[in-house]
């Protein structure tokens, strides 16, 4: 599945959706394919103030725990409780339904910066 145009990727697999000063982030198809059946999601609070480059959670698969890391500083607005309750929604539909969190960011120019959802599908074989 292609990685949505509107999306910026970062090299760790992760997508970000900009909306002003709001940043919906998960993990791309290609992370969701890596990690393979994906069987628990943990998000921090929120309230959570993550720095540029700082983790807002982990995602757990039969394979592995991957750490979940933002490009831009923001403060968590909103969690997926939906991802939280189902994991498998990550598998399924990584950049739509299975979104991981809301940040919000004062700066997005680090995130606007990342190459787009083709550029990183081309890269990345999709």
């Amino acid at each position: 599945m292609a990685t949505p145009s509107d999306c910026r990727v970062s090299d760790t697999h992760e997508w970000f959706r900009v909306n002003g000063t709001t940043v919906t982030m998960g993990i791309t198809q290609h992370a969701a394919d890596a990690l393979t059946d994906i069987t628990y999601v943990e998000m921090k609070p929120v309230g959570t103030t993550v720095g540029a480059g700082g983790s807002v959670g982990e995602v757990e698969s039969v394979k592995t725990t991957s750490e979940i890391y933002s490009t831009a500083a923001g403060k968590i607005i909103e969690v997926n409780a939906d991802a939280v309750k189902d994991p498998s929604l990550l598998n399924s539909d990584p950049c739509g339904k299975g979104w991981l969190v809301k940040l919000e960011v004062a700066d997005a120019s680090a995130i606007l910066a990342l190459p787009n959802g083709a550029e990183y599908d081309k890269k990345h074989g999709h």
